[in-house]
């Protein structure tokens, strides 16, 4: 199983993590990957000098409201095949 992991500390949500998380929860249920996929938010994850931190397994990754689409589609959906 694929895990996926968005910070909430302050300066990712001031960086907007809600609207990511909101983007990959819709995506979860949209392409039914709840077996796939275990997304969970964690606190500061150390990255606060980029865009939201999002790990992906082990990988981090910094994602903004506006490519959390695309991450999803592009990053999440191979990782969990």
């Amino acid at each position: 199983m694929t895990k996926l992991r968005v910070c909430v500390g302050t300066s990712c949500h001031l960086k907007g993590s809600y609207n990511i998380v909101m983007t990959f929860q819709q995506l979860i249920e949209e392409y039914k990957m709840h077996d796939k996929v275990d997304m969970q938010v964690a606190f500061c994850m150390g990255n606060c000098q980029n865009g939201v931190c999002v790990t992906l397994d082990e990988d981090i990754y910094s994602v903004e409201p506006a490519t959390a689409r695309s991450f999803f589609l592009n990053e999440v959906m191979k990782s969990a095949e």
